[in-house]
């Protein structure tokens, strides 16, 4: 299928698809014209990186992660310990986070007068 098609079947944007093709996160063959052409897997790697951008995930660690996924799965098995880290990364932020809204909302319970 060509990336028109892609981009309706997984109603994300062809701009978006180039994006994720240039990341290497989706494979294309290329027609004589150059026309990108998709297999029907195309439509499954645009849900899992739709999926992992969701989670917070950046295209670079999207592409990794899908490289070292060879079963499909959107578990991702292959891919645990890449996942594990990201996990710790996200909860650590979501910490720093929650303790400066600690912080505005003592200020904002408590105003310096």
């Amino acid at each position: 299928m060509r990336i028109g098609e892609l981009s309706n079947r997984t109603g994300v944007s062809v701009r978006a698809l180039r994006y994720y093709q240039g990341k290497g996160a989706l494979q294309a063959d290329r027609t004589p014209a150059g026309y990108r052409i998709f297999d029907d897997a195309a439509v499954r790697a645009v849900d899992h990186i739709q999926t992992l951008l969701s989670a917070g995930l950046g295209m670079d660690i999207i592409t990794e992660i899908l490289t070292c996924n060879s079963s499909g799965s959107p578990l991702l098995d292959g891919c645990r310990e890449r996942l594990m880290h990201e996990r710790r990364r996200m909860t650590a932020d979501i910490d720093r986070i929650s303790s400066a809204r600690t912080i505005l909302d003592q200020l904002l319970d408590n105003p310096v007068r």
